[in-house]
């Protein structure tokens, strides 16, 4: 379970927001600005809000700014917009990157499961600049669930995608999560998206939660 209640003054306006994720797909919308972002890299620890709590099954990722754990120790997952893969890097090296000493008995089987369910698996040789906007954003996905994450953070993953490959990949990201059945949040501007993929959808104005939804066209995918 994921507990956000945090404050922090951006450039117009002071995000307060406060809300809880079980193991479901939180979307968070609203317009350009609102403070989705500020809030993804919040929880990541990618910038530290003035005030509040964030947990995740009890673990404080922060209480105040003298008790703030580092982004390393937090074990979660985060899926850049633009994915950022390293262009030197093989798929099959961008996959493993980042797992060190994470690395466990099991992490080769769960590797093997994403590749399968993400149907990347005659990918690893390429380089990201020989795969398509799709592909990049699969082995992106199969980056971050690679260490095992108990978290998911999803930076409009699939804003850059064309239709069918958005639908496509809106698809894989259902089949992911009744997978792995750990807490996923998703920015985006795309109502249809959101009400897609959202078990629940928080709408954002100004740095403020004006409505928390239930998402309308959520249905389990075909496997």
């Amino acid at each position: 379970m994921l507990d956000v209640s945090i404050r922090k003054q951006l450039d117009h306006f002071e995000l307060d927001v406060s809300f809880t994720a079980y193991n479901e797909i939180i979307v968070l919308a609203g317009s350009s600005g609102a403070g989705k972002t500020s809030i993804l890299q919040a929880i990541a620890g990618l910038n530290e809000p003035d005030s509040g709590m964030i947990t995740l099954n009890g673990k404080s990722f922060f209480d105040g700014k003298r008790n703030s754990l580092p982004t390393r120790s937090r074990n979660i997952g985060y899926l850049f917009q633009d994915y950022a893969l390293f262009p030197h890097m093989t798929v099959e090296r961008n996959i493993h990157y980042g797992l060190h000493k994470q690395t466990t008995a099991t992490t080769g089987f769960i590797i093997e499961q994403l590749l399968t369910v993400l149907g990347i698996s005659h990918l690893l040789d390429k380089y990201p600049h020989q795969i398509s906007g799709g592909e990049k954003q699969r082995v992106a996905l199969a980056r971050a669930l690679a260490t095992e994450p108990d978290l998911l953070l999803l930076d409009e993953p699939l804003s850059a995608l064309d239709e069918e490959t958005r639908e496509e990949c809106q698809n894989e990201l259902l089949r992911l999560h009744e997978l792995w059945k750990i807490p996923f949040l998703i920015v985006t501007h795309s109502r249809l998206e959101a009400e897609k993929l959202g078990d629940r959808v928080l709408h954002l104005k100004k740095g403020l939660l004006v409505n928390d939804s239930r998402g309308t066209m959520k249905e389990t995918p075909v496997h």
